[in-house]
């Protein structure tokens, strides 16, 4: 296959629209036979047309011929882009093998770049509601004429709750939860849509419904309205017609309301439809004047910062059908999913009477009875209605909700339903799946699914706790631990862009971060996150960094790292952080250990150590070595300090459980001839447990590459196989589809545990996905040549496995990694895609590749030979390994 060239992208999009990066970053694929294949050189043209771009004429920018590799995070260098311009380019690349290849050609669009571009105001109602109570859904509209056919629209919209667009009876768009959750106070996004097609001349109306949403209903444990008391629009709609007029539609006192069929909306609560209350051709052409439509309520808010979308939205992905026809309960109707999915549920209806009212309630699992288990809850209700219009068919789906369930419970239903009736409609952010882990053992297959499937459910436009109760916040601690496993099952580049530009704009004053983002406590003592939730706001930035090679993120976010950084210094100067003497910390702790108790100084202490390392390596990368220098010396104090306190005397602390432990070997803060004592103290400490873990959320993430490094391999896959609990197996082999909050949210023994905390789509304790990719599969990023460019595979077998295989999109294509052992033969096959290289160890002995030694191979480096493998360097291409394990 020649030299080709594929996925061409903008800021992480293909054809983005609407964006507001006056710098924006290209990157492309390569594809093409054999091996060690490497781009020399590139040239890219960016033109004002299709047509210029293809004829290489580029009055917008030309790159001129590059002699590089880089195909990621290429800048574009030209002149200053301008509010609303579309520039369309493409890219020729030559090889070391003296290929050349030109790609098609793509394109990216400005949105609003200036203040004085954004003419609209925001408009709303006077349906207030209450703390409790949600108002009806209102409908938004504006008529309009246009005289010539046109050429080219665009809608800006936004809103400070939910909006959902329509122009001329058609929704615009497949966006959902629109324009998602940001800190309000300091930007709020909006989106643009193309709607050129959906235009006319003559008679026109644009129009939006508006729900609560994050902004004005309920969130966490609050009542409504925290935010602001209404929901409120901001729509500007630009449209050049044929002769070149350009008209502008913004959202005024020219706007008009109604009621619609939505009687109540709500995140938490659920929605309430009566169709018989719909406005039909409410937002046509020509609509009905009707006198019921009143003007619109305009509100002036000078400190609204509009920014353009960040990442993908909130999308429809798949949908899923009921397992089986529903069974009677009580005269009600449970119906099985199959699946604990986030979204919604779609009505389908034939035949029904106008005016009954059908009901539907969602949980995760259900009672010994086989009732809905709903107690877990708390104030959430997650509740819809539908009365019925009446006729042969009737569908419907909410739109400004979401719920965390696998059974419905349907009432009010006249007759006997079927599973046709029902169909689940799953939501999450709009991130492609981008890897895949698979090995002899069905379980643990199956807990690689609900870690995929706890994160879909939780990455509905913020990485969030739980996606059910009345909580669903971006917690810190939660994403930060998981990040790196998020990283490898789905794109997350764009969608963590986001979210840390929101950890930034919910920092205090002094420097600290909150423990969940958005913040919505007005607590002073809450803007202040303790260890290993506060943390994320250098853990997170620098895991993007690692699997993305992002260096403008963490250049963006290094001044709000730096601050977090000199608050704990100033805070705890003799860098134990939390310290007891000086009233410690009320917080989180190693949350929701087992029978085991961590100290909250150590750790803080460890903690603060880690960043102070991952400071010093981000510093580094973005070309400051005072910076590096000082927080490495930092680093070795703050080291210092913790074995000092932490790693002394006859019963150290650090070894009084196993997150103590865990962190001593994870963080490297131990000496070098301390470390098998924490080592054997951890591996002690899981005997004694029978082969469990007892570690929480911040402890168990790393269990496993804490065993692995010290030459623990066995006891960290006796964990990975232990099926009693606490373990990751327990609830896999009673029949969870995601990841439970706790280790005994349910157990044979006890049955639920306390309701008050008690969510099973809980991510966090899916980390153990990273070892899964980077250890049993041997697929990891180097942070020396970041975002897979250098790629390290050394899988490490074990465990009775048979075989194990995974695979991760990088931003340069497929890497992947499979490997099967017969009798004492290893074989393992690799794939790396082109421009990238590999340090790969093969397990074993005797090692050789498509029956060549290795010493005598052309396409092989030797780095190290042992008696435990060899390590060798590979380029691009696909390879199959063999050598002789040890019996």
């Amino acid at each position: 296959m020649p030299l080709t060239i594929t996925n061409l992208k903008c800021e992480f999009l293909q054809n983005p629209l609407g964006i507001d990066v006056l710098c924006p970053r290209f990157f492309w694929q390569l594809n093409a036979e054999g091996r060690n294949r490497v781009q020399r050189a590139y040239r890219i043209v960016a033109a004002s047309s299709a047509e210029k771009a293809i004829q290489g004429e580029a009055d917008v920018w030309e790159s001129g011929r590059v002699e590089a590799d880089a195909q990621t995070h290429v800048e574009y260098a030209g002149r200053p882009l301008l509010s609303r311009e579309r520039v369309w380019w493409r890219v020729e690349v030559w090889d070391n093998q003296g290929e050349h290849a030109v790609s098609e050609t793509a394109w990216w669009e400005m949105g609003l770049l200036q203040p004085q571009d954004k003419t609209a105001h925001w408009i709303g109602t006077w349906l207030y509601g209450g703390a409790k109570t949600s108002p009806s859904v209102p409908l938004l509209r504006r008529t309009f004429h246009l005289n010539k056919p046109v050429v080219s629209a665009r809608l800006y919209i936004s809103a400070l709750g939910l909006y959902r667009p329509f122009l001329n009876g058609v929704r615009i768009g497949e966006d959902e939860l629109t324009p998602g959750w940001t800190e309000y106070r300091k930007r709020v996004q909006y989106q643009t849509y193309d709607v050129t097609t959906l235009l006319q001349q003559g008679n026109n109306t644009v129009g939006a419904s508006l729900g609560d949403g994050w902004y004005c209903g309920h969130i966490g444990w609050r009542d409504r309205q925290y935010f602001g008391s209404t929901p409120l629009l901001y729509a500007q709609l630009e449209v050049v017609e044929q002769d070149g007029k350009r008209t502008t539609i913004v959202t005024d006192e020219n706007w008009q309301f109604h009621s619609g069929p939505v009687l109540a909306s709500d995140m938490l609560m659920g929605e309430s439809y009566d169709a018989r209350l719909e406005q039909d051709g409410w937002c046509s052409p020509l609509p009905a004047a009707g006198d019921a439509w009143a003007q619109a309520v305009v509100h002036e808010l000078p400190t609204v910062n509009l920014v353009a979308q960040t990442g993908g939205p909130v999308r429809r992905h798949e949908t899923l059908k009921p397992v089986a026809d529903p069974t009677q309960l009580h005269g009600k109707w449970i119906f099985d999913m199959g699946q604990n999915m986030v979204g919604r549920m779609r009505l389908h209806l034939r035949n029904m009477p106008p005016g009954i009212t059908l009901q539907l309630r969602h949980a995760e699992v259900l009672n010994p009875d086989g009732t809905i288990y709903t107690t877990n809850l708390r104030a959430a209700k997650q509740t819809d209605y539908y009365t019925t219009r009446g006729g042969i068919s009737e569908e419907w789906e909410p739109a400004f909700t979401f719920h965390g369930f696998r059974y419905v419970e349907l009432g009010g239903y006249p007759g006997t339903p079927d599973a046709a009736v029902l169909t689940g409609v799953v939501l999450h952010s709009d991130m492609a799946v981008t890897g895949s882990f698979e090995c002899s053992e069905p379980l643990v297959n199956q807990l690689q699914h609900n870690i995929l499937w706890g994160q879909k459910g939780n990455f509905v436009d913020l990485p969030t706790d739980c996606p059910q109760r009345d909580e669903r916040l971006g917690w810190m601690g939660d994403a930060q631990v998981f990040i790196s496993t998020a990283a490898y099952n789905m794109d997350v580049a764009g969608f963590f862009s986001r979210w840390l530009q929101t950890v930034e704009d919910s920092q205090a004053d002094n420097g600290s971060y909150p423990a969940y983002v958005p913040n919505i406590s007005d607590a002073a003592s809450d803007r202040d996150g303790n260890p290993a939730w506060a943390d994320a706001g250098i853990i997170c930035p620098y895991t993007m960094f690692l699997c993305y090679a992002d260096k403008r993120l963490i250049a963006e976010r290094y001044a709000s790292m730096q601050r977090f950084i000199e608050y704990m210094l100033e805070k705890d100067p003799d860098l134990i952080r939390c310290a007891e003497e000086r009233g410690g910390w009320r917080g989180f702790g190693d949350w929701l250990s087992i029978q085991a108790y961590t100290r909250e100084d150590l750790l803080g202490t460890a903690f603060l150590a880690y960043d102070l390392r991952l400071m010093s390596k981000m510093a580094a990368a973005l070309g400051k070595p005072e910076d590096e220098a000082r927080y490495l010396d930092l680093f070795e104090k703050t080291r210092r300090a913790y074995q000092e306190r932490f790693l002394t005397g006859d019963a150290p602390a650090a070894l009084q459980s196993q997150t103590g432990c865990i962190l001593t070997l994870h963080f490297d803060l131990a000496a070098e001839e301390m470390r098998g004592r924490v080592a054997a103290a951890l591996v002690e400490d899981i005997r004694q447990r029978n082969g469990h873990l007892s570690a929480g959320f911040v402890g168990s993430p790393y269990i496993n590459q804490a065993l692995t490094s010290t030459g623990n391999l066995d006891t960290a896959y006796d964990l990975l196989h232990q099926k009693g609990w606490p373990s990751w197996l327990y609830a896999v082999t009673h029949g969870a589809t995601t990841i439970w909050e706790r280790w005994d949210g349910w157990t044979e023994e006890h049955g639920f545990q306390d309701p008050g905390m008690n969510s099973f789509n809980h991510y966090a304790y899916g980390a153990i996905g990273d070892w899964l990719y980077t250890t049993v599969a041997g697929i990891e990023a180097d942070a020396a040549d970041p975002g897979y460019h250098h790629v390290r595979m050394a899988p490490q077998p074990g465990g009775g496995l048979k075989y194990a295989k995974a695979a991760h999109k990088s931003l340069y294509g497929e890497i992947a990694s499979s490997w099967r052992i017969e009798g004492s033969r290893f074989e393992w096959e690799i794939k790396l895609p082109v421009n990238t290289y590999a340090t790969i160890t093969l397990p074993g002995k005797s090692g050789s590749e498509q029956g060549k030694a290795l010493a005598e191979h052309a396409d092989v480096r030797i780095v190290s030979e042992g008696a435990s493998g060899s390590t060798v360097r590979i380029g691009s291409g696909e390879y199959r390994f063999t050598s002789i394990l040890s019996e």
